[in-house]
């Protein structure tokens, strides 16, 4: 999750605009989101929800994956204050 939230060609992600998916391009599973290991178990555990309306599929934090964000983030051990600024911004998180 960090490495997601992290700079990305010079650029910060948003939280909001959720993170995006490759899908398969063939076999039985062709035109489905290709969910990584960690996203699954986010998934099940009711911390993100998948969208599947767009083009391009995407991930998006529920409420309590919101809240779980926020104390990862405000936590220094967890996710590094200056690195991660501009989420800790986003959420509201001050200093």
């Amino acid at each position: 999750m960090r490495r997601e939230l992290d700079m990305f060609f010079s650029s910060f992600p948003t939280v909001a605009e959720g993170f995006q998916l490759k899908t398969w391009r063939g076999g039985p599973q062709a035109g489905q989101p290709k969910l990584p290991p960690a996203a699954k178990t986010l998934l099940e555990r009711g911390l993100m929800r998948l969208d599947t309306t767009a083009r391009i599929p995407r991930l998006f934090f529920t409420d309590a994956g919101l809240d779980d964000l926020r104390a990862m983030m405000a936590d220094p051990r967890l996710a590094n204050r200056e690195k991660f600024a501009h989420i800790r911004q986003e959420l509201g998180l001050s200093g």
